[in-house]
């Protein structure tokens, strides 16, 4: 049975434009994860609000599993929430991180209004990809300064989670099942 470290943002301090916070969302997307994972015969670990990204990182590394998947969303130092666009982060040597993250990518592009800005982004700068033991992705949903990105998010709750448990079951070569 795969098995994964589900890794919510911890960064309540991250407002949304639209009320709520990073936080609270990634959260929400996790939760509705769950019954597709379950479905889907992965099993998965997930962090805590309560936890921190070096707490996220030490319990995934303390742990045996086949894959690290961090949730998030963005925002832009500057440009006043005009920025749109899905990120996926990867290690660059990381075969199956690159190998995820394109599945990840060209899965949300059938969900996201804006199919053109989902990219795949390789980076040594992040922790939960460059420090975890296990292959790694951390998904940037979309930009959660700009109001249209929020609400997409707000409002794909369900499709968001679905689409990610989706792109799992690509990589592991599974079935995906949709919850009794």
């Amino acid at each position: 049975m795969p098995s994964i470290y589900l890794s919510p943002s911890t960064q309540e301090f991250n407002p949304y434009v639209i009320g709520g916070s990073e936080e609270y969302y990634m959260n929400l997307i996790a939760d509705a994860m769950e019954p597709y994972l379950y479905a889907s015969g992965i099993s998965f670990t997930r962090n805590t609000p309560e936890m921190t990204a070096a707490s996220s990182i030490a319990a995934s590394n303390a742990g045996y599993y086949d894959l690290h998947v961090a949730l998030h969303s963005n925002a832009t130092a500057s440009g006043g929430g005009t920025v749109r666009g899905s990120e996926v982060y990867y290690y660059p040597t990381s075969v199956n991180g690159k190998r995820l993250a394109e599945i990840v990518a060209n899965n949300l592009k059938m969900i996201y209004p804006l199919p053109d800005r989902v990219k795949t982004v390789p980076t040594t700068s992040l922790g939960e990809i460059r420090r975890t033991r296990a292959p790694s992705i951390l998904i940037e949903f979309a930009y959660h300064d700009n109001y249209e990105d929020a609400v997409w998010i707000r409002d794909n709750i369900n499709a968001i989670a679905a689409n990610v448990v989706l792109s799992l079951c690509d990589y592991f070569g599974i079935p995906f099942r949709m919850p009794v």
